[in-house]
């Protein structure tokens, strides 16, 4: 069984890889093989298909990285923390949200819900 700092600490790291195939693995151990991920702007179901939306994610936002802001903070089966999209240049912010997850038994992520927040 994984920690879930380990957890979250992947699934940031599956946000920050360019390479298809190496963000495709690091999915497939973060997430549980019916993993879904849904926010406001998009959603994935299954390792495939989060994989390829997090590569939209990053096509759309060029030369940004995601941090983790705060947490995780877990109970249960439950675990939220806060991210944010920095930019490059400055390594403000142009982006903040909060996900909230199920956890398997295997410390793997069953289901990521994200809000955005204000960057400001």
């Amino acid at each position: 069984m994984t920690d879930i700092t380990t957890t979250v600490e992947r699934y940031i790291a599956a946000w920050n890889e360019p390479d298809a195939d190496r963000r495709r693995s690091i999915v497939g151990e973060t997430w549980t093989d019916d993993g879904t991920y849904l926010d406001p702007l998009m959603a994935g179901d299954g390792p495939d298909a989060i994989a390829a939306m997090i590569g939209g994610a990053q096509a759309q936002f060029p030369g940004h990285r995601f941090e983790l802001a705060t947490g995780p903070d877990a109970h249960h089966d439950r675990v939220r923390f806060t991210w944010k999209l920095v930019g490059q240049e400055d390594g403000g912010a142009v982006a903040v949200g909060v996900d909230f997850a199920t956890v398997a038994g295997d410390g793997r992520l069953r289901e990521v819900t994200g809000f955005l927040e204000s960057a400001a």
